[in-house]
């Protein structure tokens, strides 16, 4: 059975971490929609991918709490800098080209050589990045419906698939994150989904 709690709840973070590490799923909130968040390890990836009906071929993005974690696990383009000063904390995805001497599971990337990472403006999945490192994390929804921007929606979307619901309330934004292609330094870099942030607004960052 699905536990919700609120996310302000005295020990709802530690809650959320450990359950997590037993490669359940987590719903949790960000300032743009719910996500279902796992550990970036096989088996749980699967368990995120199946529950919500989704391709492993489209990749699922990494949730951080500093450029550094950024740093460790992918290689910064001059793009990637440039908008990541501008617009992290918040509602934009960078892709980028994963380092060599990082092993990853394959559904990170769908199965290319890079990965999608955000750093989110708001403290329940940077809580849990601090505490568990880069997790893994896609939009709560079945794959090609609304998003869920309740945690009640969450709980109607994937009843008992998903273990746990961090009830932040309503979210900010609704929109999901923008994304961004800076995986190659040699390519300027290309939206490939406008979300909360418009593309007119990359376009400028990058000037």
């Amino acid at each position: 059975m699905t536990r919700i709690i609120a996310a302000s709840a005295p020990g709802a973070i530690a809650e959320a971490a450990e359950a997590l590490r037993r490669g359940e799923v987590v719903a949790i909130p960000t300032e743009t929609v719910y996500g279902l968040a796992v550990l970036p390890l096989h088996a749980p990836l699967d368990r995120l991918i199946a529950a919500k009906h989704r391709s492993a071929d489209k990749g699922i993005q990494l949730l951080i709490d500093s450029l550094e974690q950024a740093q460790r696990m992918t290689v910064l383009t001059d793009g990637a800098h440039r908008l990541a000063a501008r617009f992290w904390p918040g509602g934009l995805t960078i892709v980028l080209r994963r380092r060599e001497d990082v092993p990853v599971p394959d559904q990170l990337g769908g199965g290319r050589p890079t990965l999608g990472l955000r750093l989110p403006d708001h403290a329940v999945p940077r809580a849990l990045a601090r505490a568990l490192g880069p997790i893994a994390a896609s939009s709560a929804n079945i794959s090609g419906q609304p998003d869920a921007t309740t945690a009640g929606r969450v709980a109607e979307s994937f009843g008992d698939e998903v273990a746990l619901i961090l009830d932040d309330g309503p979210v900010r934004g609704g929109t999901p994150s923008t994304v961004v292609d800076c995986s190659d330094p040699g390519v300027a870099p290309a939206v490939l989904r406008e979300g909360a942030i418009s593309a007119r607004d990359i376009g400028a960052a990058l000037e």
